[in-house]
């Protein structure tokens, strides 16, 4: 691990209906960020299948935290899962507390 690396987390209720919801009733996202340049190094929810799992990784490595339209654009226009709202509402508690070490928000 490098000093210039945080973890972040961000949670939100997953909605009714579907087996992400039976498993963990809530979405958690765990996230690797670069302290000082925002990007996302890893990313991991807690959905069902891997290949939901995998697909958010892909969407979010690499982008820069601090970019939260592109990021939630991106989601808009290519993820289409059931859980698409909770795992937004995840994204920007990710990014409300990346902002809050940088002391952007109190």
């Amino acid at each position: 691990m490098k000093n210039d690396e945080v973890f972040l987390t961000g949670y939100a209720k997953l909605p009714d209906g579907i087996t992400a919801k039976e498993l963990y009733v809530v979405v958690a996202l765990g996230l690797v960020v670069d302290r000082e340049t925002s990007e996302i190094l890893e990313a991991e929810p807690t959905l069902s299948t891997h290949v939901a799992r995998d697909f958010v990784s892909k969407l979010l490595v690499g982008e820069k935290l601090n970019d939260i339209n592109h990021i939630e654009n991106k989601f808009r226009h290519n993820y289409f899962g059931s859980a698409k709202k909770a795992v937004l509402t995840a994204i920007r508690t990710c990014h409300k507390n990346y902002k809050k070490i940088h002391g952007d928000l109190e």
